[in-house]
């Protein structure tokens, strides 16, 4: 649908849509290119394309730009692990998974016996009484 834009702030723009409401498009839905600046794209009281991407039970609608323009095409964005490095995607079944943390938690704890059990002195170790 077509809406006005209303406001911009630097977290997205606010569109008014034919039926009255406002929504927001996030910055990030602007384009598939990085954004800085809204202002770069867009002016206010200017006519753009969006698409409604939700409606919560508040009130509030999520719009789109980007997702509204007729050359689209959804892209899948790599999935990265906290360190900004793209993360390996594990497809193992339940099982699996079950398995080792099995696995692994029965070292751990094997590892964590011995460390104790030495510095209790172990097995056998002989106490004097004072």
């Amino acid at each position: 649908m077509e809406g006005v834009i209303t406001g911009i702030t630097k977290f997205g723009a606010f569109v008014e849509l034919p039926c009255g409401t406002t929504g927001l498009v996030h910055i990030s839905e602007i384009a598939d290119e990085y954004v800085k600046d809204i202002n770069e794209f867009f002016k206010k009281a200017e006519k753009v394309k969006v698409k409604v991407l939700t409606v919560e039970n508040n009130g509030k609608i999520g719009l789109s730009i980007r997702q509204a323009a007729e050359d689209y095409t959804p892209q899948k964005k790599p999935v990265r692990s906290s360190r900004g490095k793209p993360a390996v995607v594990n497809k193992a079944s339940f099982e699996d998974k079950m398995n080792r943390f099995l696995k692994e938690s029965d070292e751990r704890l094997l590892d964590l016996k011995r460390n104790t059990e030495s510095k209790r002195g172990g097995r056998g170790s002989f106490r004097e009484a004072f």
